[in-house]
């Protein structure tokens, strides 16, 4: 698999810096409500979308998520729109051990997954909004997968870059990547020459007014 250099910018940052980019562009991309649901690392990777859909007189003919399974790598994350249902789990347990066997990176639900004990066991990384133990047979079904989709309000599209860490999830539009890695990358090092100030025995007081933290996001700085 050939390198991804979005996706190793990318690493080395953290949500944080990467909000604060898209704030200093005026870009939208910071979801709120969706966590880890097991202590899980960070994860860092291009999306692969899933739509999930009420159940009704039509029978699906593929388990939900399973094709994106199928579709994904190694360098991938995927990404299931479940429109913030926590009354019915869109992921679980064999879901994650398929996904852990084709090495993809996580999976970040707008709603509720199940079996958070067997993806803490697998070590296989799930964000999530809730968990719930309700079954998604006969509830939900995949509508598409590696469409636009819309996540906790951030629209998303297959490829677009998304990491998630102990803080929260962001995406970033593939169309921006350059401009908002550029940007985090820029936040990032002026924070942690701010920490090595703070280290060193600097005030905090005066390294925040000397450094600059207040205005770290103004479009001009």
């Amino acid at each position: 698999m050939s390198t991804d250099d979005g996706i190793a910018r990318l690493a080395k940052l953290d949500t944080c810096a990467v909000s604060d980019a898209l704030d200093r562009l005026g870009l939208k991309g910071a979801v709120i409500g969706i966590r880890p649901l097991w202590p899980c690392p960070r994860i860092v990777g291009r999306a692969v979308t899933v739509k999930i859909k009420p159940a009704g007189l039509e029978k699906p003919k593929q388990h939900l998520c399973t094709p994106a399974i199928v579709a994904a790598d190694g360098s991938n994350v995927i990404v299931v729109d479940h429109g913030g249902r926590t009354d019915v789990a869109a992921w679980g347990g064999l879901l994650s051990l398929a996904a852990q066997i084709k090495k993809i990176r996580g999976v970040i639900v707008d709603g509720a997954a199940r079996d958070v004990d067997e993806s803490r066991e697998l070590e296989f990384p799930v964000f999530g909004k809730a968990a719930v133990q309700v079954t998604a047979r006969g509830r939900v079904m995949q509508e598409s997968f590696n469409e636009e989709i819309e996540c906790a309000g951030v629209q998303v599209h297959p490829g677009d870059l998304v990491i998630a860490d102990m803080s929260g999830v962001v995406f970033i539009p593939r169309a921006r990547e350059q401009d908002v890695l550029t940007q985090a990358e820029g936040l990032a090092a002026a924070e942690l020459r701010m920490a090595e100030a703070i280290k060193t025995g600097c005030s905090v007081v005066e390294v925040m007014e000397t450094l600059g933290y207040e205005a770290m996001l103004s479009k001009d700085k």
